[in-house]
């Protein structure tokens, strides 16, 4: 199973979820099963590694985001991963525009897995302080949790 994880720039959030997500998939075991990888909507950064303070806050977790290099979505991404999963409804909207009418991924909000958690959006740290890049760690891995425990069935299959 391919999995992407999208933002706007590719520097903060979507570096981030990729980080938690394959933290969960290597304790459970899940390496062989599943790819990960991601994109932004916008080619502000490409080629870039993630935001200094987000590579800090998952540092501090344990987590290396340092070679994860930004990169703009592309339309081939729609067939080429399973589940794209997006940070905010103006990403999904514009990851909807680049999507080809034969899309075979299915795209949905990150934070759809995790609805109680009280936000459906992954807010952009990137104008603000250290406390955003936490909560968006904070966030993220409950959601990964969820996340992979809906696709574990898909797995089996």
């Amino acid at each position: 199973m391919k999995l992407l994880f999208v933002c706007m720039g590719n520097i903060c959030r979507s570096p981030t979820a990729k980080a938690v997500v394959d933290r969960h998939i290597q304790q459970q075991g899940l390496s062989q099963h599943i790819y990960t990888e991601s994109a932004g909507t916008h080619a502000y950064h490409v080629g870039e590694q993630p935001d200094p303070r987000s590579q800090a806050a998952a540092r501090k977790l344990g987590m290396d985001i340092s070679q994860d290099l930004a990169r703009q979505l592309l339309s081939d991404d729609f067939q080429r991963f399973d589940h794209i999963l997006v940070m905010d409804e103006q990403n999904l909207y514009n990851a909807r525009q680049v999507a080809p009418t034969t899309a075979s991924a299915q795209l949905a909000l990150m934070m759809s897995y995790a609805p109680d958690y009280g936000l459906h959006e992954v807010p952009d740290p990137y104008y603000g302080g250290e406390d955003g890049f936490v909560q968006v760690l904070d966030m993220l891995d409950v959601a990964a949790q969820r996340l992979l425990a809906a696709l574990k069935p898909q797995l089996n299959s």
